[in-house]
């Protein structure tokens, strides 16, 4: 039996619903869709975004240290320099990574 509510599915194996909840907040990012759409990452713009849905999940998974939002903020500004060489200037970066330390929170306290 699996419980749902928009940023997490809590059920048998919490990191692949953790995954599933970065992935479908990425699909919903204007600055990264745009990016992915017209390949400012060149030709594997899509695959440079499911790499930076995976990095945030390893951030997420393996950091030992507490994590802090500012350095998720640096995670997806780097992300978007490097891989797509966009410079995100209206803010969304921050509310992305507020939102995603909000949807890791909840999920890690079965927030349902």
């Amino acid at each position: 039996m699996e419980s749902t509510n928009r940023n997490c599915v809590v059920a048998s194996t919490q990191g692949g619903r953790l995954q599933d909840g970065i992935s479908r907040h990425l699909s919903q990012w204007n600055g990264l869709q745009m990016a992915v759409q017209n390949q400012w990452g060149g030709r594997d713009s899509h695959q440079k975004s499911l790499q930076l849905a995976a990095d945030i999940f390893s951030w997420f998974s393996e950091s030992k240290a507490p994590l802090c939002v500012e350095d998720l903020e640096n995670l997806l500004h780097e992300s978007m320099l490097l891989s797509f060489n966009t410079e995100i200037e209206d803010g969304s970066i921050e509310q992305v990574a507020e939102e995603l330390m909000i949807m890791h929170e909840d999920c890690q306290q079965g927030n349902h």
